[in-house]
């Protein structure tokens, strides 16, 4: 009786299982060529998710997009710039950028200065000879190429960076405030040729306004190249922490004058660090 009862759990087993093959089958037989080209798809990204998610956690940058911004300390003077980028491969990201900076003559000196003015001592500073303030804003294309992953998550990634595109030069005249000897009335002046007043030191007060010379300014195209190696520390691949060095060449379609009574040029050549912090999505 035992045996009988074993026999026909046995057979009840595999009844159930020939129902359910022949189901699964009819539900396959019944699904349309549509139906299971959509399934192959889903598999397959779910075979590339799965790819992905190893690959991250072997240390590589894997992401859709990604967006930044940085300040850059020049040899020549400073620049802050916001960043986009758009991934192409493991190894490959489309970059485009856009930065807003400041040149600075290597000879530029502040010549601090004390006037008396209603009774008050009044500390100031200006930079002697100094013409023109030279702005920059650069509208850049290029490339970020990964050169070594982070091996993991507390890694750090190392990427070539290069790429070029235009420029905007940008002069402001720069203002000074003087006591004018003919009039003994204090104004604010901009270089003129043959201007001896712009040049007397003994009639300086000091620096002219900061927003002084903005109306007139006078715009230069260029274009410009970049080169750099960056060093990505941050701690997960959404955040973008890194720490860029690179160099900068910009050449204008005109000598730019900056500082008086020295010469002038068109090529501009300098290294810079930059502090970089975004987002990857």
């Amino acid at each position: 009786a035992i045996n009988l009862q074993v026999t026909n759990q046995m057979e009840v087993k595999k009844l159930f299982i020939v129902v359910g093959l022949l189901s699964s089958m009819a539900v396959v037989a019944q699904q349309s060529p549509a139906q299971l080209e959509k399934a192959r798809k889903k598999a397959e990204r779910k075979e590339k998710i799965n790819q992905l998610i190893k690959q991250e956690e072997e240390g590589a940058l894997i992401y859709n997009k990604q967006g930044a911004f940085g300040f850059k300390f020049n040899t020549d003077g400073w620049g802050m710039f916001y960043e986009r980028g758009k991934y192409k491969t493991i190894n490959k990201t489309s970059l485009w950028w856009i930065e807003l900076g400041e040149h600075k003559h290597p000879k530029e000196e502040k010549v601090p200065t004390i006037s008396a003015s209603g009774g008050f001592l009044i500390v100031s500073s200006y930079i002697y000879g100094k013409r023109n303030n030279f702005y920059n804003l650069k509208l850049g294309f290029g490339e970020q190429r990964l050169i070594g992953g982070k091996g993991n998550k507390n890694g750090v990634a190392v990427s070539a960076i290069y790429g070029g595109g235009l420029t905007a030069g940008m002069l402001k005249p720069y203002y000074i405030e003087i006591q004018d000897p003919t009039t003994n009335r204090q104004e604010q002046i901009k270089y003129d040729n043959n201007d001896n007043l712009f040049l007397d030191p003994n009639i300086i007060l000091g620096r002219g306004g900061l927003t002084k010379g903005f109306g007139e300014m006078k715009f230069v195209p260029g274009a410009h190249v970049r080169t750099a190696l960056r060093f990505d520390y941050g701690r997960y691949n959404e955040v973008l922490s890194a720490l860029e060095v690179g160099l900068n060449a910009e050449y204008y379609s005109q000598k730019m004058p900056i500082l008086l009574l020295n010469p002038e040029k068109s090529f501009f050549f300098n290294a810079y660090v930059a502090l970089t912090f975004g987002k990857r999505k």
